[in-house]
């Protein structure tokens, strides 16, 4: 009988299983794949805040990011640039075996190969079904579990959780470049329609090609791939593509007697970028938090766990919710629109002023997307473009000159 089960080892999960086991509670990991960080594909870019909260060996870091090219669909781009470093490229799969050896010191169990099947929910525990080795299904008990699978729905949506309808999907590869010294980004319907792509740097001539979209990447990032390589950017393609999906909007409900979920099992991820490790290690300590509070008072029901979610939303609903809709904004423009608004941010020099604001970091969008519609020169543009989303951010605001 475990305090904790925790059904996922990615960064998330196993930062939440060392904070347990470091509390002193019997842990227990079930990861379905052979081990950590074989099937990320994720571009492992993190801000400063991140690194120290995650107490990240510097050795994973693979460059550091002060500046971006940001492409329009014409081909225009505006550089922005910091003195100091906003975000570090980490060796993404290395980080998830750090994060898994971390809690495993601290006295976490991990059991690898060990896909989840079912959650049962018993009178004073809960059993976890799991497929083992030879396909031979085990059964672990705890007192609660904590889901922290990634994308995947059908365990939560069992749970009677809801389901996650809106996703991105992305795919990436690692490339070798020539001469790519900062990150780039390129927007446009037929590059990456209603996200983006990326080209990053990752240090000597190693780096990561990829793009989010709403349909199948595939032909996207191929198509990338083939004109970086035209166009000299990229000499070659250094390894296979690698999949993966990113929510848009986190569950309807987050708790259920015994049972948490976090990270991106949840949606805590920003759907401006996709990027979801900050938001989910913030929610993962919250997660902890709570059931050490309820492991110690034996109250493990839905109505005690459900200040898990009162606190995370406090923390990330409103940030959330506004990157959402400036997403869905930015997704029903077509890219005459784009640019646009890309010549009207440059002629003013409103990416400029925006770097001058202390309150822009990294990991809160929401800060630059409200503080660039302030400015009248853009919003003039944007009243031409008048929707529901728009509408949703202006409600928010105050117009400034």
């Amino acid at each position: 009988m475990y305090d904790v089960i925790i059904i996922g080892a990615g960064v998330t999960g196993s930062y939440a299983a060392g904070e347990l086991a470091r509390l002193g509670y019997h842990v227990c990991v079930l990861e379905k794949q052979q081990q950590p960080g074989l099937k990320t594909s994720c571009t492992g870019i993190i801000s400063r805040e991140c690194l120290e909260m995650l107490e990240i060996d510097h050795s994973l870091i693979q460059n550091q990011a002060r500046s971006a090219r940001i492409f329009a669909p014409s081909g225009k781009y505006l550089r922005i640039e910091r003195e100091d470093a906003q975000a570090y490229i980490l060796d993404r799969p290395g980080l998830d075996r750090l994060m898994a050896h971390k809690a495993q010191q601290k006295g976490a169990e991990f059991h690898f190969s060990t896909p989840v099947t079912a959650i049962r929910h018993e009178n004073r525990h809960v059993t976890v079904e799991a497929t083992a080795i030879q396909s031979e299904t085990a059964l672990f008990k705890a007192r609660c579990v904590i889901i922290a699978c990634g994308a995947a729905v059908g365990l939560a949506q069992s749970a009677g959780l809801g389901r996650i309808r809106e996703f991105a999907h992305g795919a990436q590869a690692q490339v070798e470049c020539t001469d790519v010294s900062e990150v780039e980004i390129y927007s446009g319907i037929t590059t990456a329609p209603g996200f983006f792509a990326w080209l990053v740097p990752a240090g000597g001539k190693q780096g990561k090609a990829g793009l989010l979209c709403r349909g199948n990447p595939r032909p996207y990032l191929t198509a990338l791939l083939d004109r970086l390589l035209k166009q000299n950017r990229i000499t070659s393609i250094t390894s296979d593509i690698r999949y993966g999906s990113i929510p848009l909007k986190p569950l309807s409900r987050t708790y259920s007697d015994r049972l948490l979920v976090i990270g991106d099992a949840a949606g805590q991820v920003k759907p401006t970028s996709g990027g979801g490790i900050y938001f989910g290690i913030l929610c993962a300590q919250q997660a902890v938090l709570i059931l050490d509070e309820c492991l110690k008072s034996g109250e493990l029901s839905s109505d005690k766990l459900s200040q898990y979610q009162k606190r995370w939303h406090k923390l990330l609903k409103r940030e959330l919710s506004i990157d959402y809709w400036a997403y869905r904004f930015y997704q029903g423009l077509d890219d005459k629109q784009v640019d646009h608004i890309f010549n009207i941010i440059v002629k003013h020099g409103i990416h400029e002023s925006l770097l001058t604001s202390p309150d822009i970091t990294f990991d809160w969008h929401s800060m630059v997307i409200l503080d660039a519609i302030r400015h009248r020169s853009l919003q003039r543009s944007l009243e031409k473009l008048k929707a529901a989303p728009l509408r949703f951010l202006e409600a928010r605001i105050r117009p400034r000159g």
